[in-house]
């Protein structure tokens, strides 16, 4: 049997713009066949055991040529897989996707569009450009800016475009000068307000705002490439107003997230809800501990505790999951108090239906010692679930309260095998802010790193050029033993409050 392709458009560049049908197929996808301005986060949605194949075309470079890419899907379909062709914007709108369905057709092999957003529309709407405004037009044209050079002569309606009120043009920076001359020749005023957006809907995205008449030595002296696109008309003129995505405070701030890939989603997501640029290296991986037995003893007689003091949300996961694998469910605690470390660890708790009797008001091993002052210990029995590697400070204290402490490890942390040359080449790129949520990945962080990146960031970070914010005091203390400076430390130590503590900072800049 033959498979099926589906042309799925991908969106301007935000992976958040994909559709929820598109993010379905890809889900299902046997073979993706992606764009250079297919956004490659949107792979991580595949299978992982989908095959994955770069055709991306970008100024006259290109991996494979149009024909080479009709009859790659062909074969694909024709092997009987599931095919996701995965376009920037839509596949049909200057996508080249009507040419790849007829030779789909052609053969027989069966096919379905996915339209996708755009970046015709988004990457204005991102640079607070509406493409229709009644109080300036309402009438809209999208334009290529790069025709077939095969053709003999170009078919633009230079005359009935320079009469409409506003006109998109898609990949059109290298003709820029001569599109604009065109539509002054033919009528269009040269004080006609217009803008040329780069990367709309990313960080990164850039935009210059000019007049017809200005606008092509505006972008040359800005340095803009492609891929942008060009806006012209009065709409233009309601930026000034409307813009909001570069006025996100952590717009175009490129920061680094070193957290554990199960656990960076979230940090990730804050802060590319300001505007940031998230660069995600995971500078430790969760594994589980080297011996699991003990951790397994200890849930088979977690009832028979007095308290179970939990340090870490992956403690709680760990044990939890320990907990479905011998047959049991939270019902098995009934005899056991719980203690939290900080409300993050207290609402994985709360997400198991479990209340924690106490939750430490800073959330280091000191806070929690803190909370349970004014506690009769002296005989207790007492469980901490933690990581391999761990401070002693906690169960030291309770053993000196009088508590018989049992320590056991519900999982362990080491750096990722591939972390070193991603994160070298992040470096390189440059970054604004380096977050660091535990002391382990300060640790693992710096360990990654060869002497000349380590020299070259102690002395950007010295300089002030590359920032360092740190969730809490444990954590800045580690960073400070390898000599960064910590610029930011929020009051409160969460990830919420360290975004909050990072969008101040900048809000100020």
């Amino acid at each position: 049997m033959s498979g099926k392709v589906y042309l799925v458009g991908a969106g301007p560049g935000d992976p958040g713009l994909l559709t929820r049908k598109g993010a379905e197929v890809l889900g299902q996808a046997q073979a993706v066949v992606y764009d250079f301005l297919a956004n490659p986060a949107l792979l991580a949605l595949a299978p992982p055991q989908a095959r994955v194949i770069y055709v991306g075309k970008k100024g006259g470079d290109h991996t494979l040529s149009q024909e080479g890419i009709n009859d790659l899907l062909c074969e694909l379909a024709a092997e009987g897989l599931t095919v996701v062709r995965l376009k920037g914007g839509d596949p049909f709108v200057f996508g080249r996707g009507g040419e790849e369905m007829s030779a789909l057709h052609a053969r027989g092999l069966a096919c379905e569009v996915i339209p996708g957003v755009t970046s015709a529309i988004a990457a204005p709407a991102y640079a607070g450009i509406p493409v229709t405004d009644r109080r300036c037009t309402t009438e809209v044209a999208f334009v290529t800016g790069h025709e077939d050079p095969g053709k003999p002569a170009s078919t633009i309606k230079w005359q009935a475009l320079a009469q409409i009120g506003s006109v998109i043009f898609l990949m059109g920076v290298k003709n820029l000068p001569e599109i604009c001359r065109q539509l002054m020749a033919h009528g269009r005023a040269p004080e006609t307000p217009a803008a040329a957006i780069r990367w709309g809907t990313l960080p990164r995205q850039e935009t210059v705002s000019g007049t017809l008449a200005t606008l092509p030595d505006l972008v040359a002296a800005a340095g803009l490439k492609p891929p942008a696109i060009t806006v012209v008309g009065e709409v233009v003129g309601l930026r000034e107003e409307l813009a909001w995505f570069d006025r996100l405070p952590l717009f175009g701030r490129r920061i680094l997230v070193t957290r554990a890939r199960q656990q960076a989603s979230r940090l990730t997501g804050a802060l590319a809800e300001l505007g940031a640029e998230v660069v995600e290296i995971p500078t430790i991986d969760l594994l589980p501990p080297s011996d699991p037995a003990p951790l397994e003893a200890a849930v088979a007689r977690a009832g028979e505790y007095h308290w179970i003091l939990f340090t870490s949300q992956n403690g709680v996961e760990a044990f939890f999951a320990s907990l479905a694998r011998q047959g049991k469910d939270a019902r098995f605690l009934h005899g056991a108090k719980l203690g939290a470390i900080g409300p993050a660890t207290a609402q994985a708790l709360r997400d198991r239906g479990l209340v924690p009797e106490l939750t430490a008001r800073d959330f280091v091993a000191e806070g929690l010692l803190d909370a349970l002052q004014g506690e009769d210990l002296a005989g207790k029995r007492v469980l901490l679930p933690r990581a391999q590697q761990a401070r002693e400070v906690l169960p030291e204290t309770l053993r000196a309260w009088g508590a018989v402490v049992e320590v056991v490890a519900a999982y362990r942390t080491a750096p990722p095998a591939e972390a070193g040359q991603r994160l070298a080449q992040a470096l390189a790129e440059g970054l604004d802010v380096l977050t660091f949520t535990a002391s382990s990945t300060v640790k693992n962080f710096m360990a990654l790193l060869g002497p000349e990146d380590r020299q070259r960031l102690l002395e950007d970070n010295a300089a002030g050029r590359l920032l360092v914010a740190s969730i809490g005091p444990i954590t800045s203390a580690a960073a400070r033993g390898q000599g960064l400076t910590v610029n930011l430390e929020p009051p409160a130590y969460t990830i919420p409050d360290l975004v909050e503590a990072l969008a101040a900072h900048y809000a100020t800049q």
